[in-house]
C-alpha cells in the first residue's frame, strides 16, 4: 500500500459539473463507463472522520476527511496492485478495506478468477493487516476456494473500543466466528460453525444470539431459526421454514433487551411482516410492521450505549418497495428530521400507483419517484449524519447533515448531464393469463429524443430469484440505453423475489415459457401505450437475463428485432447440475428450474443475436455461450459474438473492460440488430 497527501477539496469535486442547456448533452461511453468520482461513504461513529473512495482513471484511492475541515486536503492512501471495492469504519481510528485482483490459479488446467481480500488500516494508512490470516492450503480446491471468498466483519462492536468480530468464510471452518483484537490483531474463536449455517445475528451486546441452519429431513428442505440458550451455551431451533413453499422466517436484529428478538416472517401470507419474539417464553409479540404492497424488511435501532435513554430506540422500519429499501422512521425525532431532510433535499412526493400482484388490489400513493434519501451512518445523538441521495436517473450524491446544517459533499458522476437519463417510474400491466406484472419504464428525455413512441428494450433482470429497484443503475446499462433515445422495461416477471410469495412461486418450472411470455407481454404493452415503435423492440439481459435473451432468439412468433444475451445460461440442466451439488439446494431450488433450455434449439434461431461472455466468468462458464454460438454459427444464423478478458460475471476489473462492455452493447443496438440499428 502507499500514502499520498494531495490538494483536494470536497468543496472543488462538488461544484464541478455539466453546465445545463436546453438539450441535454448525451453521456459519452467512457463517461459512462469510469469510476465513479466519489463512492462508498462511511462516517466514524464519533463523526469526526469521513471517509470515501476517490477514483482517478484506471485507480482508486481511500480518501479521509476531518468532518469538521472538508474544505481542506484530504489523506489519500492508495494501493499499488489490488483494487479498492470499498471501504467502511469499524472504529474511530480503523477502516475495513476490501480489495480485489485478477487470479489464475494453475493445475491440471488454468481457472481464470479473482481474488478478494479484507484488509484493517489506520486513517493514514500506515498500517495494514488482515484480521484474520489464512493457513496455507492444503490443496489446489483449498486455494481455489480461498480465492473466491474473504472473511466478513460480522459486528463492528460499536460499544467495545478495541474488538469486532469477524467471520472465516473459507475452507471446510467456513462461518468460524473470531473474536479480534485491534490493538495487536490478535484473534480468538468464539463459534466453530459446521456447513449448513447460513448466518449469524448478534445482539446489541455484541454476543452471539441467534443464527439459521439450512436442512432437510423427510419432509424436504427447510431453514431453522435458533437462538443460543444463554444459560447452556447451547443452540435451540425456535421456528422451521420449509422452502418448497417459499416460507422464510429470519431473524433480524434486537432491541436493547436481548430476549426480545425482531422476527422476520411470511409464513400463513404472501408479504412478510416484522414481529417482536420473546425468547425465553417462546411466545409471539406484536407485529411491529406490516406493508400492504411490499415485504417488511429490517428494523433500525440505535446501536449506541452512549446514546443514554435513546440506546436500542427503533429509528425505522424498512420495507421492499420501488427502492428495495424504503424506510418509515417511527421515531419522533426522526420523523421530524426526515421532514426537514426532503425539504431541503428536494425531494418531490409525486401520486403514484400501487397493485398487489397477489390480490390485485390497488392503492395510490404518494411516494418520491425522482429521487430519494438513505442514511448511510450517524453518531449516537443523531447530530450529525452522513447521507446518499439518488434516482433511477440521479447518480448518487453525498450530504453532511451536522448540528443542524446540510452540505453537500460530493457527486459520483458530475461530468454526466443527468436530464439525458430521462424519467423512470414504477408501472404496471396485464400477462395474458391476467397477472399483474410489475416493471420499471424508463422513458427517453423529450428534448433530446423527442415525442415517442422511442425504439425499446425489454431489458430482464438476473437471478432469477432477483429484482430491479429505483436506485440509480450502477451497471450503467439503463443510462446508457435511455441516453440513446431508447425506452427501457425492466419487467419483474414471475419468479422475481421481492414482490410477495405468488409473483415468485409463479415462475417454478416456468423457463422460457410463462416467465418469458411476461416479457413478452411487456413488449406487447409498450406498444400498446404507444411507448415503443412496432418493429423496433430489443432484449438484453445479462446472466438469467442473458438466458431470457437467448430463449427469445429461439422462440417461434417473437416481437424483437434482434437480442443482446450477456454471460446467459444455454444449458439449464448442465449448469444447475453445477450450482446444486448441495443438498439443501437441490431441493430448495434445482426442481423449480424446468422449461426451455436455449441451446436445444441454437441451430434454428429467429432473430438477429449478440453475444458477449467474460472469460474470467465463474458463475456461468463462458462455455455456455460458447456452445450455443458454435451451433449457431454452424447453421448459418447472424449471431455477433464477443469474449472479454479479464472480465467475470461483473463487475468490471478496469475502466478499459467496462467501457468497452457498454460499447459493444450501444454499436450492436445503434447500427446493427440484424440492420440499421434498432
Amino acid at each position: 500500500m502507499k500514502h499520498i497527501l494531495v490538494a483536494l477539496s470536497f468543496a472543488a469535486a462538488a461544484a464541478t459539473g455539466p453546465l445545463q442547456a436546453a438539450t441535454p448533452a448525451t453521456p459519452t461511453v467512457e463517461q459512462l463507463g469510469a469510476f465513479p468520482a466519489f463512492s462508498s461513504f462511511t462516517m466514524s461513529p464519533d463523526g469526526k472522520h469521513i471517509a470515501a473512495l476517490r477514483a482517478e482513471g484506471e485507480d482508486r484511492y481511500i480518501a479521509v476527511w476531518r468532518s469538521d475541515a472538508l474544505d481542506q486536503a484530504p489523506t489519500l492512501i492508495g494501493s499499488d496492485k489490488m483494487k479498492f471495492t470499498g471501504v467502511s469504519f469499524i472504529k474511530n481510528d480503523r477502516l475495513a478495506v476490501s480489495l480485489w485482483q485478477p487470479f489464475d490459479l494453475r493445475g491440471e488446467r488454468v481457472v481464470k478468477t479473482f481474488l478478494s481480500k479484507l484488509m484493517i488500516t489506520d486513517l493514514a494508512g500506515k498500517q495494514w493487516k488482515e484480521p484474520l490470516p489464512l493457513p496455507r492450503p492444503r490443496s489446489r480446491e483449498e486455494e481455489l476456494a480461498q480465492s473466491r471468498t474473504s472473511p466478513t466483519v460480522l459486528d463492528s462492536l460499536p460499544n467495545d473500543p478495541h474488538h469486532i468480530l469477524v467471520i472465516n468464510n473459507i475452507g471446510s471452518s467456513g462461518g468460524d466466528v473470531f473474536r479480534v483484537d485491534l490493538r495487536n490483531m490478535s484473534s480468538s474463536r468464539i463459534q466453530m460453525t459446521g456447513e449448513d449455517v447460513a448466518g449469524y445475528v448478534t445482539d446489541l451486546a455484541g454476543e452471539l444470539r441467534a443464527r439459521l441452519q439450512t436442512r432437510t429431513d423427510s419432509t424436504g428442505a427447510y431453514i431453522a431459526a435458533e437462538f443460543r440458550n444463554p444459560q447452556s451455551g447451547t443452540w435451540e431451533e425456535h421456528f422451521r421454514s420449509y422452502v418448497k413453499n417459499r416460507d422464510q422466517t429470519q431473524i433480524v436484529g434486537f432491541g436493547s433487551d436481548p430476549n426480545i428478538a425482531f422476527i422476520q416472517s411470511n409464513e400463513g401470507q404472501d408479504k412478510s411482516s416484522i414481529f417482536e419474539y420473546d425468547i425465553a417464553a417462546k411466545k409471539r409479540k406484536e407485529v411491529l410492521f406490516q406493508h400492504a404492497f411490499f415485504n417488511a424488511g429490517r428494523v433500525i435501532v440505535n446501536p449506541y450505549l452512549s446514546a443514554g435513554e435513546g440506546f436500542g430506540e427503533i429509528l425505522g422500519l424498512g420495507y421492499e418497495g420501488p427502492r428495495g429499501d424504503d424506510v418509515e422512521w417511527v421515531s419522533p425525532r426522526m420523523r421530524a428530521l426526515d421532514a426537514g431532510l426532503r425539504q431541503a433535499l428536494g425531494i418531490r412526493l409525486q401520486r403514484t400507483e400501487l397493485v398487489d400482484p397477489a390480490t390485485g388490489s390497488r392503492a395510490s400513493v404518494e411516494y418520491p419517484v425522482e429521487k430519494s434519501y438513505r442514511v448511510i451512518d450517524f453518531t449516537p445523538d443523531l447530530s450529525t449524519m452522513l447521507l446518499s441521495v439518488d434516482g433511477a436517473s440521479h447518480p448518487p450524491e453525498y450530504y453532511l447533515f451536522r448540528n443542524g446544517s446540510l452540505s453537500l459533499l460530493a457527486k459520483s458522476y458530475p461530468q454526466i448531464d443527468t436530464a439525458a437519463l430521462g424519467r423512470t417510474e414504477l408501472v404496471y400491466y396485464p400477462a395474458r393469463d391476467g397477472l399483474q406484472v410489475p416493471a420499471f419504464l424508463t422513458r427517453p428525455d423529450g428534448e433530446l429524443c423527442g415525442a415517442g413512441p422511442w425504439p425499446a428494450v425489454v431489458h430482464p433482470h438476473g437471478g432469477p430469484w432477483s429484482r430491479d429497484t429505483m436506485d440509480f443503475d450502477g451497471s450503467m446499462w439503463v443510462p446508457l440505453m435511455a441516453s440513446r433515445c431508447m425506452a427501457v422495461l425492466r419487467p419483474q416477471f414471475r419468479g422475481s423475489d421481492g414482490w410477495g410469495r405468488k409473483l415468485w412461486m409463479a415462475g417454478d418450472m416456468e423457463w422460457g415459457q410463462k416467465m418469458q411470455d411476461d416479457k413478452d407481454d411487456g413488449a406487447k404493452w409498450l406498444i400498446d401505450q404507444g411507448i415503443a415503435a412496432p418493429g423496433r423492440i430489443a432484449m438484453f439481459g445479462f446472466s438469467y437475463g442473458g438466458y431470457s435473451a437467448f430463449a427469445a432468439s429461439v422462440r417461434p412468433n417473437g416481437i424483437y428485432k434482434c437480442a443482446i444475451a450477456g454471460a446467459g445460461v444455454t444449458d439449464i440442466n448442465r449448469i444447475w447440475a453445477r450450482f446444486y451439488s448441495n443438498p439443501f439446494f437441490r431441493q430448495a431450488q434445482a426442481h423449480t428450474v424446468k422449461g426451455l433450455s436455449p441451446l436445444d434449439r441454437a441451430g434454428d434461431i429467429k432473430i438477429p443475436l449478440m453475444v458477449y461472455h467474460g472469460v474470467r466468468d465463474q458463475t456461468v462458464p463462458v462455455e455456455q455461450s460458447q456452445w450455443f454460438v458454435s451451433r449457431a454459427k454452424s447453421a448459418a444464423h447472424p449471431v455477433v459474438y464477443h469474449e472479454i478478458e479479464d472480465y467475470g460475471h461483473g463487475p468490471a476489473w478496469t475502466r478499459g473492460i467496462m467501457t468497452r462492455q457498454l460499447g459493444l452493447i450501444e454499436d450492436y443496438l445503434v447500427n446493427d440488430c440484424g440492420g440499421g440499428g434498432l
